[in-house]
Order: C-alpha cells, then structure tokens, then sequence
C-alpha cells in the first residue's frame, strides 16, 4: 500500500467547489433565503484558510514561541467574538467572563495534554501547538455558547424561584445551583454525544486526516481518544468558570436580582 500523502491541485477545489454551487442551487430552489450566506461562507473558508495556511508556512519555519503565542491569543479574541454573536442574551461583563474561562480552561487543559501527555519538545512546537488549541477551543465554543444561553434561560424562567429563595434567608450561591446546575448539563450535551457514538456512527475528523496523510491507523486511534478526553475536560473547566463567574453578574451587591 502506497503510504504517500496524495495532494490536491487547484483544479481538485475548483472540482469540489461545484458541490457548493449544487447546494446554492438547490437553497434557491427551495426559497430559503440562504444563496448569499452560502455563496459567502465558501468563499471565506476559502480565503482564511488559504492566509492562514500561509502564516502557518512561516511560523513553522520560525523557533521562537512569540508568534505562537500570538496566534493562540488571535484564536481566543475570535473565539469570544464568535460566542458573543451566536448568543441572543448576554451576562453583565460577557466579554471579561468568557474570555478569562477560555484563556484557563482551553489554555489550561491543551498546556495539559501538550506537556505532560505527548512531552512536546520544545513546548511551543507549532506544528502540534496551534492545531491542537485550534481543535479545543473550537469544541469548547459550543459548550460556551450553550452554557451563556441556557444560564439567562434559566434566570429568567426561575426568577420567582430564586427570589422565594432569597426572601427566606438562601444564599445568592444556593439559590443559583439549580439554574447553574442545568446550564452545564446543557453544556456538556454535545461533548456526551459525540464520544457515544464516535466510531460506530461516524469517523471523526482528526482521526480521518491523521489516516489520510499516513499515520498508522491505532495510532490515530489513541490520538483521537486523548484529544477527546482533552475536549471534554476543557468544555467542562470552560464552563464551569463561565457559570461560576457568570451567575453572581445577574445580582445587585444588595443580592437580589438585577431587573430584565
């Protein structure tokens, strides 16, 4: 079996591109008003990825952890900026909360897996760094997504709850839990399904490139595990310290409920 890697020529994408057309026709022709989002979604995956394959080309060809260390920062700013226009309700201070939870939780738990696990040398290798934080904290950002939503959810829906709660002598903490306690739940519902059914349903996608450039099947297997493992222990920090920061942003420093 030839283990070459096969490469892709422009005409390749131009080939697979059609297939975007095909559902831009088929969006038109079923009046869903998704031609433009469609037609600019292609072409901005096209060009972002294009000048970040770029800007990786040169990075790697750098040793020195400066601009790693910049693109990892890029990568929490946007993330923040993504979970902010995903979500319709936003906690007092969203910015400050989501992105100090992404800094620790993602940062912590890649720093984790690239040290202690697979011992990089040197620790700021960027040919493993940036693709795994890249994959870690764009699992994490739906977790985070659904965690800041479902917590005003559940302040809104629970309002005369917590506030019976207050009136008879409940702390700001315990009167919270129930409403912190099912927005991670909500939280971690993606990370839970997708390990239930990866490998019987589908082949997840880093699993699949590591097979398609070579790599030794069981070897991506157990890369394929570790980085789920890794992804769920950042989902679950992320959101664990949106909503532990996050709840007391809805209440007064007399602790009774901020008005809608």
């Amino acid at each position: 079996m030839n283990g070459a890697i096969i490469d892709l020529s422009l005409w390749d994408l131009a080939t697979v591109y059609s297939l975007l057309l095909l559902s831009l026709g088929l969006a038109h022709l079923l009046k869903a008003n998704q031609s433009r989002e469609l037609f600019w979604a292609g072409l901005r995956m096209f060009v972002q990825l294009l000048l970040v394959g770029y800007v990786l080309h040169l990075v790697f060809a750098l040793e020195t952890p400066v601009p790693v260390l910049l693109i990892l920062v890029v990568m929490i700013g946007f993330a923040v900026q993504t979970i902010g226009a995903r979500v319709k309700t936003r906690m007092p201070h969203f910015y400050r909360i989501v992105g100090t939870a992404i800094l620790f939780g993602c940062g912590g738990m890649t720093f984790f897996f690239c040290t202690l696990v697979i011992g990089l040398e040197p620790w700021y290798d960027p040919r493993y760094l940036i693709p795994l934080a890249g994959m870690v904290i764009g699992n994490s950002m739906t977790g985070a997504s659904l965690a800041v939503e479902r917590l005003a959810a559940e302040f809104k829906e629970r309002r005369e709850e917590i506030e019976t709660a207050l009136s008879l002598g409940g702390s700001v903490q315990a009167a919270s839990e129930p409403a912190v306690s099912s927005a991670f739940r909500a939280a971690l519902i993606p990370s839970i399904n997708a390990m239930a059914a990866m490998g019987l349903v589908f082949l997840p996608g880093m699993m699949t490139g590591q097979i398609l450039s070579g790599t030794e099947p069981m070897i991506a297997v157990k890369y394929q595990i570790a980085i789920m493992c890794v992804i769920t222990g950042s989902v679950a920090v992320t959101t664990f310290l949106i909503l532990r920061l996050g709840y007391r942003t809805y209440f007064t420093p007399y602790q009774s409920l901020r008005e809608d």
